[in-house]
């Protein structure tokens, strides 16, 4: 999927995460156009999320040190060196390493109008915050800077569903869907963006039936199934999801349609599956098999 959703980083579109040699590609091609040691120093940084991103760690360290020799006091390039070095510590399972360098980056890139970078520095932070109380308050910090800023709107949708499964995991529904339908809100304001508008929907439908509220969310679970059919993306979780729901309503034969469409789809997307046995037994069991 090619990210082009924000004008404020002006990297960003250079990306398609699910093809990373495209994106190598495009930055090298971006390296050799850039005019200045700074601006070459940004590029080197996302080049080296690339190979973190591949599991090659020491090569995106190397890139790193590229960068930072370059950079010199450039705040776009030193916010972006600390993010993506940071990035490479919580990859080589060192988060409490990472957090500092988020928190750096999120300084250095707030300080100086760099809001896309600073939100993403803050959704960092949270993922790599040694608690739940710092968890929770970098993910507020983030989405206050994307509520704010129209520079950082892009995250408000990541960090919403963030926070959402945040709630969720905890138990804590109600809270948790307050996150996910403001996740949804933000995720319709780019309606090119069909997958993440899928999954916003999903994560609605999963809070809704753990609060007994199922026949509200099989309309969203409907149109995000629709969804993987009109692409030819077929996705597991969202069948099993509106399985669960169907049961939840007592449509047993559309329950046993959709958890019979899921297990091949889980067996094939998801390792854990298959060691799950409560889950793959529920499924079996909605299944008729």
């Amino acid at each position: 999927m090619v990210d082009g959703t924000n004008t404020a980083d002006r990297l960003r579109a250079l990306w398609d995460f699910d093809d990373l040699d495209t994106t190598e590609r495009r930055l090298r091609e971006q390296l050799a156009r850039e005019t200045d040691d700074a601006g070459r120093a940004e590029v080197l940084t996302q080049l080296a999320r690339v190979e973190g991103l591949r599991g090659d760690v020491e090569a995106g360290e190397r890139l790193i040190e590229e960068a930072a020799t370059r950079a010199g006091d450039d705040p776009a390039a030193r916010a972006r060196i600390d993010l993506e070095r940071g990035r490479l510590r919580r990859s080589s399972g060192d988060p409490e390493a990472a957090l500092p360098l988020f928190a750096s980056a999120f300084e250095t890139s707030l300080g100086s109008g760099r809001s896309f970078i600073a939100a993403d520095a803050a959704h960092m932070a949270a993922l790599a915050a040694p608690d739940r109380a710092d968890l929770l308050a970098w993910t507020e910090r983030g989405i206050e800077l994307a509520q704010a800023d129209d520079g950082a709107r892009y995250w408000l949708g990541p960090l919403l569903n963030n926070l959402g499964w945040e709630r969720y995991e905890h138990g804590e529904y109600e809270a948790a869907l307050e996150a996910f339908e403001r996740a949804l809100r933000a995720r319709e304001r780019d309606a090119s963006d069909h997958e993440a508008i899928a999954i916003a929907r999903y994560a609605v439908g999963k809070a809704l039936r753990a609060l007994g509220r199922s026949a509200e969310a099989v309309p969203l679970l409907e149109q995000a199934v629709a969804w993987t059919r009109r692409d030819g993306a077929p996705d597991g979780w969202f069948h099993e999801e509106l399985a669960e729901e169907y049961a939840a309503l007592g449509r047993a034969d559309d329950a046993r349609e959709q958890a019979r469409l899921a297990v091949p789809l889980l067996l094939e997307a998801d390792p854990s599956f298959a060691e799950d046995g409560d889950r793959a037994a529920r499924l079996d069991s909605l299944a008729g098999e």
